[in-house]
């Protein structure tokens, strides 16, 4: 029971989690802590209560987590002191409404949502899916939605208009007084710049119907919000990449006369389920005719893609999501796979020099890393070399936020930032996540790729 003696209605499906048992009382490392799973919450409960106080989150070796305790080294910052104020928030500990209480609030500010725990803590801790169930928790119990949270939300519903605001962006980059502004009314941090969109967006470009290629394979290229609206030459050298090695490609589209497809992923980030369930269903009715005949899925973007493979579990969408989560797969593995099974026919030239590459946090927590440096193997005379680092800090709307701006920094200056700026010019970055070339751009001041950016330029050269 929580504060108020009422039972926890989730937001989210947690069945996976019913099954597990009383954790009990358990002496790890010395720590001796109690890890009984809350009496309120469910399978919500039970998976805070996977931690068990291991604190492997609080390291600063390789790998990806916490991003937030390397920056600070506070124990605050740390996945263990979320799962354990969770817990304590879902014992009635914190209150009649938790959720809005100060130190859960506090607990879970810093979270970026690397996944990185559910790879790396030894139990499997997924903080980024407690921390959203948290989130939606407090929106219900605030009564609303802050401005800027649905702003940020809201993208992909809006992100058709975003060209149209391109002006402003520039203003804004050019009056320090607007930024100010902007800060002070929305939020939204006066030292980071605005994307900008592009004129014209990729999907609408495309033809409808495909011409089919008699004995070639087919595969489905799905374009998130952020390569169709922000990113559409990404978009489009993943389709010359596909395409040159003779794939026939069906790109996702919406039903005629409906807005362009989304995966859902700001929405859930930002504590909005509804909507983000509202999102994936409409997804599943295009992904899933295409699943039951046996095509890959082919993403573009780390943190949508993926989360078919992984969020979407926890929607409540049925037998449905399954199928489409085992046909999804990024650019780099699909290639990688298919180099493997020796059904990859393309022809890379030689792209003479070095490309340094930094990995999504999901990439690096879906084990997606072998794959990348796989397919960039495939060019001839490429050097790569990857950067050992953890979050590059931007963490979509993380730090876009004032008053996370600092600590996102912080993340970036660890190992991200500096190995970058110490590169030489003709030195190639690669960066698949939208984030961290954001990241990347103001806070290095260099113009990242995508992976699909640099084959590109591979089968340019060839022809």
């Amino acid at each position: 029971m929580n504060g108020n003696n009422s039972p926890l209605k989730t937001q989210l499906d947690w069945s996976a989690y019913e099954s597990y048992g009383s954790f009990g009382s358990f002496d790890f490392g010395g720590f001796g802590e109690s890890e009984a799973a809350p009496a309120a919450g469910g399978g919500y409960a039970k998976a805070a209560a996977v931690c068990m106080g291991k604190r492997h989150c609080q390291n600063k070796d390789t790998g990806v987590m916490c991003p937030s305790y390397r920056a600070t080294g506070d124990e605050k910052h740390s996945t263990h002191h979320r799962a354990i104020t969770l817990k304590a928030a879902l014992d009635g500990e914190l209150g009649a409404q938790p959720f809005l209480s100060k130190e859960l609030a506090e607990a879970m500010e810093y979270c970026v949502s690397c996944k990185g725990c559910k790879s790396e803590c030894p139990h499997g801790v997924d903080m980024a899916l407690l921390r959203v169930e948290a989130l939606a928790q407090r929106w219900q119990q605030l009564g609303r939605i802050p401005l800027r949270e649905r702003l940020f939300a809201f993208t992909p519903r809006y992100a058709k208009q975003l060209k149209h605001l391109n002006w402003l962006s520039a203003l804004r980059a050019r009056i320090p007084l607007l930024a100010k502004g902007m800060e002070r009314w929305l939020g939204i941090a006066a030292k980071r710049s605005l994307p900008k969109a592009a004129a014209q967006d990729f999907i609408s470009s495309q033809p409808k119907s495909v011409t089919m290629t008699e004995g070639a394979r087919e595969v489905v290229l799905l374009v998130d919000t952020f390569s169709n609206h922000l990113d559409p030459h990404i978009a489009q050298a993943a389709l010359d990449v596909l395409q040159s090695a003779g794939y026939t490609v069906h790109i996702a589209q919406p039903a005629a006369g409906e807005r362009a497809l989304c995966c859902g992923r700001t929405f859930h980030s930002n504590g909005l389920i509804d909507e983000a369930r509202a999102e994936a269903t409409r997804l599943l009715d295009v992904l899933s005719p295409f699943a039951e005949r046996g095509l890959p899925i082919i993403g573009l973007e780390p943190s949508c893609l993926l989360m078919l493979r992984d969020e979407y579990h926890s929607l409540g969408l049925g037998e449905r999501v399954g199928k489409v989560a085992s046909a999804a797969l990024l650019l780099e593995e699909f290639l990688a796979r298919e180099h493997d099974a020796k059904r990859l026919q393309i022809a890379f030239q030689p792209v003479h020099g070095k490309v340094l590459v930094h990995g999504h946090c999901h990439q690096k927590a879906f084990g997606v890393m072998p794959a990348v440096a796989k397919v960039l193997g495939l060019v001839p005379d490429l050097q790569a070399e990857f950067i050992e680092s953890s979050c590059c800090g931007m963490a979509g709307s993380f730090g876009m936020e004032a008053e996370h701006y600092d600590v996102s920094m912080r993340m970036g200056e660890l190992s991200l930032l500096p190995t970058v700026r110490s590169a030489t010019t003709d030195t190639l970055l690669v960066a698949n996540g939208t984030s961290c070339r954001h990241q990347i751009r103001d806070g290095a001041a260099r113009e990242p790729l995508h992976l699909a950016q640099v084959l590109q330029r591979a089968l340019q050269q060839a022809s």
